[in-house]
């Protein structure tokens, strides 16, 4: 499908594609999808209002909810493009198998091509640097393959995070380290409406500016803050089975005008 093809948008998934870590206006998220839509919107010249979108994701679902509560939705708004972002939450669950999380979101992936227009795929983050979660760089590298094989046999576009460099840094991530900050949000934007073929304003994968070294004892004093105010009541969250996604609706549930 054309760019210009591109005439409404809906979004599906978790944190990530609700824009966790972008703060907007009050209490709201921003985030990658709704960049993503703007620059679509202003890809061609369009009368007004011609543009649609929604936003389905909600913080903290897993695979199985994303497949019950906002597939049928978004199959029922029929939109020309559906990112669909999932699995990511469950993949980090302890003793989760990747092979099986693939093969139900697989089944998800042939739902949606059958019935919306382009379906455009996110791998996972390649978490080498990452504090807790680099040990299980192997399960998601697993499941990054899976994702890409699923695209291949569905004819689906690939976001793809892993090969992202620019996200390696950590100015792309939030003070939770779990959620990308408003830049990180950008550059993924960025490098979907490439995969979608526009024309963007800027590199995704620009380097960022130099910054001063950090000492040791800076980075120790920076690691038992975040362990204190967002390791701890994450771990604990899920030692309770609670979510952050518990009571939020979805931010955007109609194709609406952008």
């Amino acid at each position: 499908m054309s760019k210009s093809a591109i005439g409404s948008y809906a979004a599906v998934g978790d944190s990530f594609t609700e824009g966790v870590g972008d703060p907007g206006p009050g209490d709201s998220f921003i985030g990658w999808a709704d960049r993503l839509a703007v620059l679509l919107a202003d890809a061609d010249e369009r009368e007004e209002g011609a543009f649609r979108y929604a936003n389905l994701a909600v913080r903290g679902r897993l695979l199985d909810q994303i497949v019950e509560e906002q597939v049928p939705r978004a199959k029922e708004l029929g939109p020309d493009l559906v990112t669909f972002c999932a699995g990511g939450n469950d993949i980090l669950r302890p003793g989760s198998d990747p092979d099986d999380v693939a093969e139900r979101y697989e089944a998800a992936v042939a739902d949606l091509v059958s019935s919306v227009g382009t379906v455009l795929l996110c791998t996972g983050f390649d978490t080498r640097g990452m504090p807790v979660f680099k040990h299980l760089r192997g399960r998601i590298a697993t499941y990054t393959a899976h994702v890409r094989a699923i695209a291949d046999r569905h004819g689906c576009p690939v976001l793809d995070l892993w090969s992202l460099k620019a996200v390696q840094d950590r100015r792309a991530w939030s003070e939770d380290r779990l959620h990308l900050s408003a830049d990180g949000h950008t550059r993924v934007a960025l490098r979907a409406a490439q995969v979608l073929g526009l024309a963007v304003p800027a590199d995704p994968d620009e380097p960022w500016p130099a910054e001063d070294a950090r000492t040791p004892a800076e980075v120790r004093r920076d690691n038992v803050h975040w362990a204190r105010e967002h390791l701890v009541p994450w771990i604990g969250r899920r030692l309770r089975g609670e979510s952050s996604g518990d009571n939020v609706e979805p931010k955007r549930p109609d194709l609406l005008p952008l």
